[in-house]
């Protein structure tokens, strides 16, 4: 079963220096880490290293896979796929995106969604970039009143631009869930 992606929107590579920085917290918060290649990063991240206790009766080691993509890293027609059928968010961020880290649950409990949320705020402490989290309707106006957003889009369909501060206060909401 998949669960909850978040992408974290980028105006250039990640240097190697922040990768590095990248790797060394995902091997600290991880029960397992592997490594497919400099940028991808399979692991089964640890719930309680990012504050997180009540998991709903459920194992807190959940599966995520960590991936940054675009030129010159990982798998550039993913990129360019993930961003075809968006319009260009540089009026609302102020840059059009050349590359994007993924954070990708593997399961879909409720725990997922904030490990996610979580391990995705983590992820832009280190290396920067916007959070693009997809939106149900019913969450536009809950969401657009969070700390940390920086914009709203609602092309093609109901999307939050924001800082890790966004991720974290967002995941805190009650009944907090993640579109995809």
């Amino acid at each position: 079963m998949s669960g909850p992606v978040l992408v974290i929107e980028l105006a250039e590579a990640v240097p190697r220096v922040a990768l590095q920085q990248l790797r060394d917290l995902l091997v600290r918060s991880s029960a397992r880490f592997e490594e497919k290649r400099v940028g991808e990063y399979d692991l089964t991240i640890r719930a309680e290293s990012l504050g997180i206790s009540a998991t709903g009766g459920v194992d807190g080691r959940r599966p995520v896979l960590v991936s940054a993509m675009g030129p010159g890293i990982g798998d550039e027609t993913v990129f360019e796929a993930e961003h075809a059928d968006q319009v260009d968010p540089k009026p609302l961020i102020g840059f059009t995106p050349t590359h994007a880290v993924q954070v990708i649950a593997f399961c879909n409990r409720p725990v997922d969604h904030v490990v996610t949320a979580l391990l995705t705020a983590a992820v832009m402490d280190v290396i920067g970039g916007v959070a693009n989290a997809e939106l149900r309707e019913h969450q536009v106006p809950v969401v657009a009143s969070l700390p940390g957003v920086i914009a709203m889009g609602n092309n093609p369909w109901p999307t939050a631009y924001g800082s890790a501060e966004f991720l974290r206060a967002w995941a805190r909401q009650p009944g907090f869930r993640l579109l995809k």
